[in-house]
C-alpha cells in the first residue's frame, strides 16, 4: 500500500519545487482514488489499479480543460513565453467543409 502514495509524493515534490506550494488536498486524492478502484474492482493487482488511476486523471484533466476553455485563455501567454506563430487556418475554414 506504501507504493500508492509515490505518484503523490513525487507530484508534491515537483509542484513544491515549481509553485513554492503544498496541497493537502492534491496529495490526498491519488491514493484515495487508488483505494476506491481498489474497492470497486476488487483486486490486489497495485499495477493494474495504478494504471487505471492514471487513465482516470488523465481523461479528468482533458475534460476539465475543454469546459475551462483553457487553450483559449492561455493562447496568448504561449505566444509570448515560446514565441509560437499560429497559423488561421481554423479561423478562415470552417469544420463543415472537412466534411
Amino acid at each position: 500500500m506504501i507504493i500508492f502514495f509515490l505518484t503523490p509524493l513525487l507530484g508534491s515534490l515537483k509542484n513544491f519545487v515549481k509553485y513554492k506550494k503544498f496541497s493537502p488536498f492534491l496529495f490526498l486524492r491519488s491514493p484515495a482514488l487508488c483505494f476506491m478502484l481498489k474497492i470497486i474492482i476488487q483486486t490486489n493487482n497495485i499495477w493494474m489499479i495504478m494504471i487505471l488511476e492514471r487513465w482516470i486523471m488523465f481523461v479528468f484533466k482533458i475534460i476539465r480543460s475543454l469546459i475551462r476553455n483553457d487553450y483559449l485563455k492561455k493562447k496568448e501567454k504561449y505566444i509570448e513565453k515560446y514565441n509560437l506563430k499560429y497559423s488561421n487556418y481554423f479561423s478562415e475554414h470552417s469544420f463543415d467543409e472537412a466534411v
